[in-house]
């Protein structure tokens, strides 16, 4: 699979949801969790989509547990909470594994375009960050603690 686009996921409401639906978009898609420090990265997400969705940004959240049980809640429970705290808008998928075995196939594809650290492709904690030109094609991954609000200048590039 040559990009992003050859994926599908469940939306957070039980809906399979081709991720080439967003074709033509920049993408930044985000492993989120509820009950961690980043958290509140959520409200910056949310600042970025508001920003830059009509000039064709989306954000894609995709909630995992994997990560010292930081997001054990329900994906309807994840879903109210994301929005009653951090009035989020943009779209949330179900909940996925995003490491080991079970790891979802679009993690997969994006760990492997954009590895981390010397060369790693191991995600190492919730809020780590892809984005995704226009083309489908993994331009960069950023750490679980770089702040939303730092990678506008990189989305404003391919916007």
């Amino acid at each position: 699979m040559s990009n992003i686009y050859d994926y599908s996921a469940t939306t957070i409401t039980g809906k399979d949801k081709p991720i080439s639906d967003f074709k033509g978009q920049v993408i930044l898609v985000v492993n989120t969790a509820s009950k961690c420090g980043l958290t509140p990265q959520f409200k910056g997400l949310e600042a970025l989509y508001e920003t830059y969705k009509d000039k064709g940004l989306m954000v894609l959240g995709f909630p995992c547990n994997q990560f010292a049980n930081q997001d054990p809640a329900s994906d309807d429970e994840i879903s109210q909470f994301c929005e009653l705290n951090y009035g989020v808008t943009f779209p949330m998928f179900a909940k996925i594994d995003v490491n080991g075995d079970g790891a979802h196939p679009l993690f997969k594809h994006l760990k492997t375009a954009a590895p981390g650290l010397l060369g790693s492709e191991a995600i190492k904690w919730n809020f780590t960050k892809f984005l995704v030109d226009r083309n489908g094609k993994v331009v960069e991954r950023y750490a679980p603690t770089t702040e939303p609000e730092k990678i506008a200048k990189d989305i404003e590039k391919l916007l």
